[in-house]
């Protein structure tokens, strides 16, 4: 079992940043892949980061790359989303996900979201 707790969230306004956190409980964080997805008001969650269990791959959606940096500390069991340059676009609930396959799509674990918000 492994509970996903977010924080950093908040309102900002364009061209600002954010930075998220998450942190893993449980002593097996370092065997899960690891990513964040968004949910924006009546769209579909969508995939926005994601990282290997070593931290050695990492993987952003187009709309982010370049902008945000996904990185995970195994020993603190902490995944982190540096959001730079944030458009109003990006306002959405980010949710922390862990996968066991090592696939992010096959999310086992989600966290209860946090809500960022970016004002024009």
């Amino acid at each position: 079992q492994v509970q996903l707790v977010e924080s950093g969230g908040g309102l900002v306004q364009a061209g600002g940043s954010l930075r998220l956190s998450c942190a893993a409980s449980g002593r097996t964080f370092s065997s899960y892949a690891m990513g964040w997805f968004r949910q924006a008001p009546e769209e579909e969650r969508e995939l926005v980061a994601a990282i290997s269990r070593s931290g050695g791959v990492t993987y952003y959606a187009d709309s982010v790359k370049g902008r945000f940096t996904i990185s995970r500390d195994n020993a603190k069991t902490t995944v982190s989303l540096q959001m730079n340059s944030l458009k109003p676009e990006d306002t959405a609930v980010y949710y922390c996900a862990a996968s066991a396959s090592g696939s992010i799509y096959h999310v086992d674990y989600w966290g209860q979201g946090t809500q960022v918000t970016v004002s024009s």
